[in-house]
């Protein structure tokens, strides 16, 4: 049996009702959560809808003629839909979101961030505040394989963390359909689009919620000689965020993108009484040269305090699922868990409240590098 008929068998002790996926933009991640979606048992995508036709069409066709919607509302006119996953430009969610939920009581997976105008918090909180089935942001590194061994041993290799680094040097942003993602106003700015992943993690590695950031950021790099229109993109590549946490922790995210020679491309690091823990995390490997051999594989470190000696461990992932994606096989882990949500088999694990708290964490990274003064945070009202 291939790797992909495993996959596609692990549910089949338990008979369930296929659930049928919508799609809500057909680009380059949308291409991931379908074939992700393809991985799972008793899963399909039923119907896409995508503005530009060319996308749709090349979304309905890797969905194994999937049908192609027209607009939004025929797309949730579909019969036979259990879900609604919006794979969209970022500015495009709130609207989206909005419409779905006022038409029908569907499951929805949103991809990060959940908004990217400040003053929409709390139109987005009364959106899903209102709407029954669940809603779930997509955080996709908290199921990389790597990220996960790290978060289930890092607080007894540390002793209670106390610190906490995440770094990400990368590529520069891929090009996008109307070059969405090389501006402000449309992606939220980097500190929202890019790095709203890296703040959930951190409230979910220090179990806490942040009081306050500071951030020094810019754009020295990339795309300075590009014009869209006549604009000049004016997306941020490089910034430091510290955050101070309410348990008295704290931590602090490096991120550079235009480092994509480096061997690694995420790496995360939890400092306590008792020692240190260290995660490496590729990049995608199709952008590892072949001269160079095999892509990397994700590695675990702990460092005792005592007694001294580092422990390396390897934490392979399955090539299916780097095969099907980006994102070291969050994506597919990701999607077992909203579909057990779905089906009302388990909770939901990245509620929108926890959606909200990242982007207004950007956000705030965002305000602190513009003015050079920190930012205190108010904590948003609690929503499920």
């Amino acid at each position: 049996m291939t790797r992909r008929a495993m996959f596609r068998a692990q549910e089949k002790a338990e008979k369930l009702q296929t659930l049928n996926y919508g799609i809500v933009g057909c680009g380059m991640m949308a291409r991931e959560h379908i074939q992700n979606i393809a991985l799972l048992d008793d899963a399909r995508v039923a119907v896409v809808f995508d503005p530009v036709p060319e996308l749709a069409q090349s979304g309905a066709a890797l969905a194994g003629g999937a049908r192609v919607a027209d607009s939004l509302a025929d797309l949730l006119s579909e019969p036979a839909l259990d879900a609604v996953v919006i794979v969209s430009p970022n500015d495009c969610h709130v609207a989206q979101l909005r419409q779905i939920t006022q038409t029908r009581p569907v499951a929805v997976l949103c991809e990060k961030p959940l908004f990217t105008v400040p003053t929409d918090h709390a139109a987005v909180a009364d959106i899903v505040a209102r709407h029954a089935a669940p809603i779930w942001v997509a955080m996709e590194y908290r199921y990389m394989p790597p990220v996960a061994a790290f978060l289930a041993q890092a607080q007894a290799a540390t002793g209670g963390i106390r610190m906490l680094t995440i770094r990400e040097h990368r590529f520069p942003f891929l090009p996008k359909v109307g070059d969405w993602n090389r501006f402000n106003a449309r992606s939220g700015g980097t500190l929202v689009e890019k790095c709203c992943h890296f703040f959930d993690l951190m409230r979910v590695i220090l179990a806490s919620d942040p009081v306050r950031v500071m951030a020094s950021a810019g754009q020295d790099v990339n795309h300075l000689s590009e014009t869209y229109d006549g604009q000049t993109p004016d997306i941020w590549d490089n910034a430091y965020v510290i955050v101070d946490f309410a348990n008295g922790t704290r931590a602090m995210l490096e991120l550079c993108m235009f480092a994509e020679g480096a061997r690694y491309q995420e790496e995360i690091t939890a400092t306590g009484p008792q020692g240190r823990i260290d995660v490496q995390v590729p990049g995608p490997g199709r952008f590892w040269p072949a001269a160079l051999g095999p892509a990397p594989t994700a590695q675990l470190t702990v460092s005792p305090r005592s007694p001294k000696g580092p422990h390396t461990l390897e934490i392979p992932v399955d090539p299916v699922l780097l095969d099907a994606g980006d994102h070291n096989g969050s994506t597919f882990y990701q999607h077992q868990r909203f579909a057990a949500a779905v089906r009302g088999a388990g909770p939901v694990e990245v509620t929108p409240t926890d959606g909200i708290w990242a982007v207004l964490m950007g956000q705030a990274a965002q305000e602190s590098a513009r003015t050079g003064q920190a930012v205190t945070l108010t904590p948003p009202k609690e929503i499920s």
